[in-house]
């Protein structure tokens, strides 16, 4: 099949030619750029990037195609994707399409054969820009204008509103909603009509908009959890007894394994949570409760946590005053920890300051040191806004990490209050597993006995 071109547009007027993978049309959003060598799936997944452009600056993307368990949120809400090779056929025992199969079916735009070591460089030059694919049409004197224009206002400030949820949901670890009970329905409904049950594709709901109707969001999640239901009666699992907490679907035992210890009940604000973190806090012994973004103080105490946990997300952590006022009201409370933009809004909410960093950090391998051990850490990062760390006096907030790289501040803990955050992803394992110790310290924080 004859290729298609595809063009890289940037603000300042910078092009770099290509050809078109994933879906064609035109794409406009941020232009970043990140190091990773692996994990192109989680990325492109990872609701962070919502808005994004993303560089795979590793040269050769796709090697070992895509699959059904390293999805980390319900679609792909990036705006793009940008690769030097993409690989058709990749190697994998655990592969299941294609990476442009998965671009296709996902509706990403992105082009590849671009020399994205140039790229990079001018990213970090002249800092992250704006820009658009235009993928399999020419740039005529009047795309050019209408890209030109939509360029010029996009902006990151709704991203947290776009990838948030819209309802109030339990977690029920092993089985994420958005994978399981769509790839379990198509396979149970060809072996109801006497096929072979193989999955053939993935499922990525379109995210939810501000005008969703609310009956018709309440309807799949009561359709989901009825599945849910059914499909572990088939597979033969132990169904707990479920029980309702204030109007929502929970199960009275997290997990059978798990009853040696206190389960406690955890509200996480979604700002655009990975499902990782979900699962590294249940694994924690934590039965979560997941609430919008712009979820009142009143109804998150009506809840009765024992903590609260201010997840990742994309964009400007200033665009969200409302919550962060909540923050500000709930860390006095209840013990708090926040990853990536939940330690940014920590920050704002205890009357600290942020700003934007020049090309962001966007890989596996960024060094971090403990303050106190000296101990350096490698982390996986995310972020293109950072803690201002003269900002934070008065606060109550003190330093805990710093990056290495830039010495930027990586991790914060309170002077009087149980509250901690740090601005990498730890859930994410580049060390493998030497961040994982901080959600059994967010354990500890809520299990010791609090004063006053």
């Amino acid at each position: 099949m004859k290729s298609e071109k595809a063009v890289l547009v940037l603000k300042d007027g910078t092009r770099f030619e290509g050809r078109a993978i994933g879906k064609r049309g035109i794409s406009v959003g941020e232009v970043v750029f990140n190091t990773s060598m692996t994990g192109y799936q989680e990325i492109l997944t990872d609701p962070s990037y919502a808005g994004q452009i993303i560089t795979f600056t590793y040269p050769l993307i796709g090697n070992y195609d895509t699959n059904y368990e390293d999805l980390e949120s319900r679609g792909v809400f990036c705006r793009g994707a940008i690769v030097k090779e993409l690989e058709d056929e990749g190697n994998s025992w655990r592969g299941k399409h294609n990476l442009e199969d998965f671009l296709m079916r996902n509706n990403v735009i992105g082009i590849a054969g671009i020399d994205t070591r140039k790229l990079t460089r001018h990213i970090r030059n002249f800092g992250v820009l704006n820009g658009a694919i235009v993928s399999g049409q020419e740039l005529t004197d009047i795309v050019v204008a209408d890209v030109k224009a939509r360029i010029d206002a996009f902006t990151d400030r709704e991203m947290i509103r776009e990838v948030s949820c819209k309802a109030v949901y339990h977690y029920d670890a092993p089985t994420e909603p958005w994978v399981t009970f769509e790839h379990w329905t198509r396979d149970k409904a060809r072996r109801d009509a006497g096929g072979d049950g193989e999955l053939k594709g993935f499922f990525m709901p379109k995210a939810r908009g501000k005008g969703d109707d609310p009956a018709v969001i309440a309807k799949e999640s009561a359709t989901a959890a009825s599945l849910q239901h059914e499909m572990r009666a088939e597979r033969g699992s132990t169904i707990a007894t479920s029980s309702h907490r204030n109007g929502i679907p929970c199960n009275d035992s997290v997990d059978k394994a798990q009853n040696h210890r206190k389960i406690f009940h955890l509200v996480a604000m979604d700002f655009g949570i990975k499902t990782n973190i979900l699962r590294m806090l249940y694994n924690e012994g934590f039965d979560i409760t997941v609430v919008p973004q712009d979820t009142s103080f009143e109804t998150i105490v009506a809840l009765q946590p024992d903590g609260i946990f201010l997840s990742n997300g994309p964009g400007d952590p200033k665009s969200i005053p409302d919550a962060i006022k909540v923050i500000g009201e709930l860390i006095h409370y209840f013990p708090t920890m926040g990853i990536c933009l939940g330690h940014q809004l920590l920050a704002l909410a205890t009357g600290g300051d942020t700003y934007k960093l020049k090309f962001g950090h966007r890989g596996g391998n960024h060094p971090v040191k403990d303050l106190k051990t000296g101990r350096v850490y490698i982390t996986s990062q995310n972020h293109g806004y950072a803690v201002n760390q003269d900002s934070l006096v008065g606060t109550g907030l003190r330093v805990t990490l710093v990056n290495l790289n830039d010495q930027t501040v990586e991790g914060m803990d309170h002077e009087n209050l149980p509250v901690f955050s740090v601005q990498y992803h730890p859930e994410a394992s580049p060390g493998p597993q030497d961040n994982h110790y901080l959600f059994g310290k967010f354990r500890k924080l809520i299990e010791k006995p609090r004063m006053g």
